[in-house]
């Protein structure tokens, strides 16, 4: 069947919608950035991001016109404030722009595993490569540049172990067992994206023009260092080194860069792709205080999340899905 004969899923369609969305949101930061960064290989990855993306805005665009559907308004220039003072050093914009490479290889994942027609596939394969292809280069610059922080190293076993019995699970009474190399990965990941997450909230609580996103972003910021001190302290409980952290890569501008829309909305978005690795840690605990730990992160970011929500729709900044079809109504008495 060619692929005119198949329309585009409500699935395929909801991820045409969400990649347009987050990426215009990413890609307006991007841009910002590329204006401030001296470093001449740092801008060049910027100049490769925004090329990138460009190409991928007019292919989904064009996915959601033929379909009849209307282009989400997401984010544009009117977002950027050109000409905004330096909020950001160049190494944390090397360091965000991995963190988002390593989001959309997440993001190009999901929606290709939502995806049916062979020509949605084929995009999404090759937005995969793009994305995978900035991860390998942000690694190499920041490992030249000496700013890659690895994770522990492991001395290894003589021989293979099996668990021998429940205090495997134990985390709370008697001694507890070393974390696991599964267990450790997860805490990484979680650590690294808490950080981004804070480092983000205090830059842009310094420059947003209202003053209840200010309130709110320093909230999410004094959440995100909790839960950074409470997965860190897990790792220092087995002598293992923390990720750094990046709050002086931060200037002290308060000139806005962004909209108080586009930053709202870009700490939310960090929210929600938070829970996907936090559910991921959860899921690979094994450890009792660990399942803990990552249960109390997860219900508070909902808390966390839903705060976001209510300033965003108040404020009339979170763009509406497309929906089903209310059947209710259309079978209305006329």
């Amino acid at each position: 069947m060619d692929k005119e004969d198949l329309k585009l899923t409500s699935a395929e369609i909801g991820t045409l919608w969400g990649e347009y969305v987050n990426g215009t949101a990413v890609d307006t930061v991007n841009k910002y950035m590329l204006s401030i960064i001296e470093d001449e290989k740092i801008k060049t990855l910027f100049e490769d991001a925004i090329k990138t993306f460009g190409k991928q805005k007019k292919q989904i665009t064009t996915f959601i016109e033929n379909e009849g559907f209307p282009i989400p308004i997401g984010f544009t220039d009117s977002d950027l404030n050109k000409g905004a003072k330096r909020l950001f050093s160049d190494i944390f914009c090397l360091h965000y722009l991995h963190i988002m490479s390593l989001h959309g290889i997440l993001g190009h994942t999901t929606s290709l595993s939502a995806s049916v027609r062979k020509d949605l596939r084929h995009f999404y394969d090759s937005c995969d490569d793009d994305g995978k292809k900035m991860y390998h280069k942000t690694i190499e610059l920041l490992q030249g540049k000496g700013h890659y922080q690895r994770d522990p190293y492991f001395y290894p076993e003589a021989n293979p172990e099996f668990v021998s019995g429940q205090q495997f699970l134990d985390g709370f009474f008697g001694d507890k067992r070393p974390l696991a190399a599964t267990e450790i990965i997860a805490l990484s990941f979680n650590m690294k994206k808490k950080i981004m997450e804070k480092t983000i909230s205090i830059a842009f609580s310094q420059v947003t023009q209202s003053k209840e996103v200010r309130k709110f972003l320093k909230s999410a910021q004094k959440t995100s260092d909790e839960q950074i001190q409470t997965l860190g302290n897990i790792l220092h409980g087995d002598n293992l080194p923390v990720p750094m952290s990046w709050e002086t890569e931060i200037t002290t501008s308060q000139d806005s860069p962004f909209s108080d829309k586009l930053m709202l909305y870009h700490i939310g978005f960090l929210l929600q792709v938070a829970q996907a690795y936090h559910g991921a840690g959860l899921a690979s605990a094994m450890r009792t205080d660990l399942v803990m730990n990552y249960e109390k992160i997860i219900l508070k970011n909902l808390t966390v999340t839903k705060n976001w929500f209510n300033l965003m729709t108040k404020n009339k900044w979170f763009e509406q899905p497309p929906l089903a079809p209310n059947r209710k109504e259309i079978a209305k008495d006329k």
